[in-house]
């Protein structure tokens, strides 16, 4: 689908919504100057020069810039740049991409996919990749505007069709009706646009290895239906949005160190504080970090027979559990734990499997490991109800 412009009256979305296809040449000239952006790629192609030569380096940048861009015209031009650079991530960080449950669903059809997040970029990214593989449209992604302080990065996440969730807001008011407007947007997007929707089952990474959705994430959901409509029910509010779970399965976390770190201060301290360019760091790093084998499965449709969003959200985490793959590296994870042996399916594991999670985890320090097994470990007890 093309991202097409609306004229600003008819338009009440535009600082949250995706770039549309008249914006995009005036963002990539914006992305072509901009000097934050040229010293990050710079900082990452071309160290040395740019550390003694920074003009020149600034120079080269914004010439490969305009190289890579100097056919792209629309949103969907951009996304099939992008796609080629994606195929090449795959070779290069994964050993096995694998797709289920798309097939029952209509290939014509907006639907509201909600997911277990893991990675910030790399989660609606494979789900773009499925659907471009498929032949169907790529979605508009739920992004947090905490990801968003550099304009750069505002800029490139929006002509990827990302949208904003605000979590900046201050004070009730403020906060309600930031939220009133993005359950708007939701709810056009499938409705009018016809054009699904990617967003996370909760605010941030599920770090620990559990995934479960957050209810007031379906309140938010149902906002401007039950506005519209007093009477009108959650599960019928839900049902109109064409909600399907989506569930993501790494066999290996490229982020799994830095979690383990912040998982272990949150114990000693209760408390941690990310770094100023920490979730950059963590979107490169999962794109470019070894992943192993990955699988994405698609559920189906919740039904508009759910009661409340404590109810909603049962039948998400039911769905997200049940399409969840384990691989090797989560039963030896339990393994090493040595908790709930009646819970591994060591016959899945090889020599092979073994020696590659045995070497990951020699590059662990000592003080970290039991984190960076537990997060690994996790999936494995909560897909058996074990998990609190």
């Amino acid at each position: 689908m093309t991202e097409t412009q609306d004229t600003p009256a008819a338009d009440p979305w535009a600082e949250i919504r995706p770039y549309q296809d008249a914006e995009v040449a005036e963002v990539l000239e914006r992305l072509v100057h901009d000097g934050e952006l040229l010293d990050a790629l710079t900082r990452y192609r071309l160290p040395r020069l740019a550390r003694f030569l920074p003009r020149l380096s600034r120079t080269l940048a914004s010439f490969a810039i305009r190289r890579e861009t100097r056919d792209v015209s629309s949103v969907h031009d951009f996304q099939m740049r992008i796609a080629s650079y994606m195929q090449r991530m795959l070779r290069n960080s994964t050993d096995d991409f694998r797709v289920e449950g798309l097939e029952r669903l209509d290939p014509n059809t907006g639907y509201l996919f909600i997911g277990n997040h893991r990675d910030i970029s790399m989660d609606p990214a494979f789900v773009n990749y499925a659907l471009y593989l498929a032949g169907r449209d790529t979605v508009r992604i739920a992004i947090g505007d905490n990801l968003l302080k550099k304009p750069y990065v505002n800029d490139l996440m929006r002509l990827n069709k990302s949208f904003i969730v605000p979590r900046s807001a201050r004070g009730k008011r403020a906060m309600l009706a930031a939220y009133q407007q993005l359950s708007a947007y939701i709810r056009h997007s499938i409705l009018e646009d016809n054009h699904s929707i990617w967003m996370a089952q909760r605010e941030g990474r599920a770090k620990d290895g559990i995934d479960r959705t957050d209810p007031a994430i379906i309140k938010m959901l149902t906002m401007a239906r039950r506005g519209e409509d007093r009477q009108a029910g959650i599960g019928e509010a839900v049902a109109e949005l064409r909600l399907v779970p989506v569930s993501i399965s790494y066999e290996y976390d490229p982020c799994d160190l830095q979690k383990a770190r912040e998982l272990q201060a949150l114990e000693d301290s209760g408390n941690y504080e990310k770094s100023e360019f920490e979730d950059i760091s963590s979107i490169v790093a999962g794109i470019t970090g070894h992943k192993g084998r990955v699988q994405l499965t698609f559920g189906t449709p919740l039904s508009a027979d759910l009661a409340g969003p404590e109810e909603v959200a049962a039948e998400v985490d039911r769905q997200v559990l049940a399409g969840y793959h384990l691989f090797p590296s989560h039963y030896l994870a339990l393994e090493a734990l040595g908790e709930a042996p009646e819970l591994l399916a060591m016959s899945e594991v090889s020599d092979a499997d073994r020696a590659r999670f045995q070497a990951r985890l020699q590059t662990v320090p000592e003080q970290l490991r039991h984190w960076w097994l537990t997060q690994y470990a996790n999936p494995v007890l909560n897909k058996a109800g074990r998990c609190p």
